[in-house]
């Protein structure tokens, strides 16, 4: 699927979620936007980490006034004037035909804050890699977690290009090669000069009361930042399955996250940092029914 017949000219994205997850006036966004990044403080420690490179992010996804005070740490972390492209690693909540790794190829997506071009030519290289990447526009239509982080790279990487992926490859061999075949072609292939990152999407516990969704952050961030995606699929399934009361997933994004830690353990990383966490609770959700959410910052 790759969009719909007898379209003329670069495909354009519109957008999904504006007015729901987000504001949809440009003027409220911004201000929501600008005030979340005013606010959100890097720690010291990644500060210095990245002095030298940041190789990627993970953020999480959520409508930005329960998520966006997380999220906006890290995208504060990577702010920059230098020409950058984001391979963005997304959740996979709607295209259920979809398994594999469904690549936005061209043109650009329209954000209220402006359009953000695709870096076609890496995007490109991405799909010729084979199996499981692919060309699929149609499982990027109507989603939501590469979405909402567009307003942040407009605000904080002016000019920035990006490679959108939507991840439904599964979480074992599959996912974890298709990933080290990523990184290696972004390790050896900077994009027309500009520097490359990773933005994984993810959110973590869905739906238990916060003091069980702030247990499974604490569980699962440590593997995460050890870039594990082994020992995360398997970790993360195992709390699953739990049978914590409401407790739904431990990570809504587990693919996105293990493709995205394979990457980044090609490109050689060798850590993440923790940036910030927290539950829908902490910004006035119900405490008995909630989402947590967890940033980081991977150095290289």
């Amino acid at each position: 699927m790759t969009g719909k017949p007898g379209m003329e000219g670069p495909p354009v994205r519109p957008p999904a979620v504006a007015g729901s997850f987000y504001p949809a006036d440009p003027i409220e966004l911004a201000e929501l936007v600008d005030g979340l990044l005013e606010t959100a403080l890097p720690p010291d420690d990644a500060v210095a980490a990245v002095e030298a490179g940041l190789a990627g992010l993970l953020v999480p996804h959520a409508g930005l006034v329960y998520s966006g005070h997380v999220a906006a740490v890290a995208w504060r972390l990577a702010a920059s004037e230098e020409p950058t492209t984001i391979v963005m690693l997304g959740t996979n909540h709607r295209a259920g035909w979809l398994h594999g790794i469904g690549v936005w190829e061209a043109g650009t997506w329209n954000t209220p804050l402006g359009d953000v071009a695709v870096d076609e030519d890496l995007a490109a290289q991405i799909v010729d890699l084979g199996p499981p990447f692919m060309v699929d526009r149609d499982a990027h239509r109507s989603e939501h977690s590469l979405e909402v982080q567009l307003p942040f790279v407009s605000r904080t990487l002016p000019g920035a290009r990006i490679v959108p992926l939507a991840i439904s490859a599964g979480r074992g061999e599959l996912a974890v090669s298709a990933g080290a075949r990523l990184g290696t072609l972004l390790a050896g292939r900077p994009a027309s000069g500009a520097q490359v990152r990773l933005a994984i999407s993810t959110d973590m516990a869905h739906y238990p009361p916060a003091t069980a969704a702030t247990w499974v952050t604490e569980e699962l961030a440590p593997i995460i930042l050890a870039l594990e995606p082994t020992r995360l699929a398997q970790r993360e399934a195992e709390i699953a399955d739990s049978g914590r009361p409401g407790l739904a997933c431990g990570m809504c994004g587990i693919e996105p996250t293990v493709v995205g830690l394979a990457a980044l353990l090609a490109m050689g990383v060798k850590r993440g940092i923790r940036l910030a966490a927290a539950t829908s609770a902490d910004v006035g959700g119900p405490s008995r029914r909630t989402v947590g959410y967890l940033a980081a910052a991977f150095p290289g």
